[in-house]
């Protein structure tokens, strides 16, 4: 088909500040992992965040997080993660938020609550599926903003570096065209 032929299709993104990304924000456990693996030498490729998702597993303790949506609706808990997706996965195919649609203009953010390393490991497999929101520790949220506060913590946006917590983000409704398919 010629590209002059093609149907194009509006989605949304999100921004923090003057920062846009396109599928996930990250905060927490799989932050640490990238921060981390971010400051390793050795090894290369993706065994240095194998290597680094070990050693925070042995370290990692829930966080506290603030998280207020749309301005208004504030839940203070305990979680290993915070993930706000305008898309459903990231990190090569984990579907952490994997009911987000990226077109209505509502981002889904998924809360993993506080568990024990081995319920971690137990139900990290199922994020691949998008199964392990079923597990009675994660909570998903619907919000076009959402602010995350807690101590320590970096955000990642599509896997790049945003900054330390607190962040908001927006989600910004047909912010770009795009080809379909």
């Amino acid at each position: 088909m010629p590209l002059k032929a093609a149907r194009t299709r509006s989605i949304d993104l999100g921004r923090v500040g003057g920062t846009w990304f396109g599928t996930v924000l990250a905060s927490g456990f799989d932050s640490r992992v990238n921060d981390r693996g971010n400051r390793m030498r050795w090894p290369a490729g993706r065994f240095k965040y194998d290597l680094a998702m070990a050693a925070e597993l042995a370290a990692f303790k829930p966080v506290p997080y603030r998280i207020t949506l749309d301005g208004g609706d504030v839940h203070e808990t305990e979680a290993t993660l915070v993930a706000v997706g305008n898309g459903s996965s990231y990190g090569g195919g984990m579907r952490i938020c994997a009911g987000a649609e990226p077109d209505d203009g509502l981002f889904d953010i998924t809360v993993v609550g506080p568990c024990s390393r081995t319920t971690l490991l137990k139900v990290f497999p199922r994020v691949y599926k998008g199964t392990h929101l079923d597990h009675p520790a994660v909570t998903v949220h619907r919000a076009a903003t959402v602010e995350l506060v807690a101590p320590g913590t970096t955000g990642y946006a599509d896997g790049e570096p945003l900054g330390a917590l607190p962040l908001t983000a927006e989600c910004v409704p047909g912010a770009v065209r795009v080809l379909a398919p």
